[in-house]
């Protein structure tokens, strides 16, 4: 279970239901006895650890906070919590469970027909089916509406998509692709499209050489002339809006999980410091070590209390995309910085996978930069804070 939480300052876990406890509760377990003793192989050897995905669909973190079509139907808090307990783990497994339930289920579910709900959704739940979200391309990251990728309409009704994808988790076994294209000029007309594995002129190829999100997979799609059906359209999507609405769903998760990160250098820097001696004492024992390590727990303590209640707003009904950014902006800075903290702690031995800092570290560069960099979210908050817009063009 998380160590953090025995450590709760501010008595979080009063503010949890019961069900959300279990929740955590269980998926703190699988961590501990499933994914933290297979992940530095795993992350050694660059490959995702396949054999979990029965047992994270078994705990409903497929689609958790998904109503119906065999979703688990949890609250936003349990989900995020949840979420936390997986990247404690690894970015990779969580990043697994959010592409999945929140970039690829959430827009099958809003913007999807009845058809595609009920052939995929229920699939995605018990992880029979893998999906990935093509969205961001070579040359538009942080700009998703300078996109290239288009689909072309057929007088059959039919679509013909041409383009390129890249940075896409999960892509490598993907059953379906969600892919946002434009369909005529400007970002009101990108669509989202359900295009499957096998489909001619569609190819998956693995991003190599990464040395963050090691245990995770990331692909490039490509599609040449790519030919849809007509109803391959998700026909409730209306805009570069919708391909944000999804985003702005699992960065709440993200914010959430960042902390589990945060929360896995901290207990093993204060754990070590406690048992490393120097001088005849724990280096726990002198004072700017335990400066340090304030620091870090209160990061932590702050980005929990902003989590949980963002996600209490987002039940509500009243959380905003501000909200969002200012929680995924903090508390991923709070993971990088703890792990950075952690690994000068440690000394020689944090760059050392027998300890998860530098795995850590490296993972959480990827956080720090995808959906919406940081300085993406300082834009966003400053827009919300003045009025002005300092975005390009």
């Amino acid at each position: 279970m998380s160590r953090v939480l025995s450590l709760d300052l501010f008595d979080i876990e009063s503010h949890l239901t019961e069900e959300e406890r279990m929740a955590r509760a269980a998926v703190a377990r699988f961590v501990d006895a499933d994914v933290l003793p297979v992940i530095t192989e795993h992350f050694r050897a660059g490959t995702f650890p396949d054999k979990l995905i029965p047992t994270l669909a078994d705990l409903g973190m497929l689609g958790a906070n998904l109503q119906g079509y065999g979703c688990a139907g949890m609250s936003h808090t349990g989900y995020g919590i949840c979420l936390l307990e997986l990247e404690r783990g690894d970015s990779g497994i969580r990043s697994f469970a959010s592409v999945q339930g929140s970039l690829v289920m959430y827009p099958i579910l809003t913007f999807g027909s009845e058809a595609q709900k009920d052939r995929w959704l229920p699939q995605m739940a018990a992880g029979k089916a893998i999906g990935c979200f093509g969205l961001t391309e070579p040359d538009y990251g942080s700009d998703p509406g300078g996109m290239l990728t288009r689909a072309v309409q057929q007088k059959d009704g039919s679509w013909v998509l041409n383009g390129s994808k890249r940075w896409i988790t999960n892509g490598t076994i993907c059953n379906v692709a969600v892919v946002w294209a434009k369909t005529g000029e400007g970002a009101d007309s990108i669509r989202g499209f359900l295009v499957e594995r096998g489909t001619p002129g569609f190819e998956v190829k693995e991003v190599t050489g990464k040395w963050s999100l090691r245990a995770s997979y990331t692909a490039e799609l490509y599609f040449d002339d790519v030919k849809l059906p007509a109803d391959a359209i998700l026909p409730k999507s209306t805009g570069l809006k919708s391909a944000l609405m999804c985003l702005n769903n699992a960065r709440a998760g993200i914010a959430f999980g960042a902390l589990g990160s945060a929360m896995a250098t901290f207990e093993c820097a204060r754990r070590y410091s406690m048992e490393r001696k120097q001088f005849g004492r724990p280096i726990g024992s002198f004072q700017l070590v335990q400066e340090k390590l304030v620091e870090m727990y209160t990061g932590i303590q702050a980005g929990l209390l902003m989590s949980l209640h963002l996600m209490r707003l987002k039940e509500a009904g009243k959380a905003t995309h501000a909200h969002v950014s200012m929680c995924k902006r903090h508390n991923v800075a709070v993971a990088r910085k703890c792990a950075i903290t952690a690994r000068e702690l440690l000394g020689a031995n944090g760059i050392c996978d027998d300890y998860p800092i530098v795995r850590h570290l490296l993972n959480i560069e990827s956080v720090y930069t995808y959906e919406g960099t940081h300085d993406i979210h300082t834009l966003i908050l400053g827009r919300e804070l003045t009025g002005q817009n300092a975005f390009g063009g």
